[in-house]
């Protein structure tokens, strides 16, 4: 349903489909629920420790304007 509603139905080769089931399997389960969980290798990239949207802009503001590929 996400692809779908990311991409308005519009993914047209079984390429996109693996792609986007991938990135979804990968960024929505379980485990992106717990604190501290990382999103990349680094650990740059996790779920924050915060309880307000302070907290939340504070982390933000932290990431890198310009990230490595």
């Amino acid at each position: 349903m996400g692809a779908e509603i990311n991409y308005g139905g519009r993914v047209t080769d079984d390429k996109d489909v693996r792609l986007i089931t991938t990135i979804i399997t990968v960024y929505i389960n379980q485990n992106t629920l717990r604190l501290g969980h990382k999103f990349s290798a680094s650990g740059l990239y996790r779920q924050p420790d915060a309880t307000t949207i302070d907290q939340y802009i504070e982390y933000i503001q932290k990431l890198p304007l310009n990230p490595s590929p």
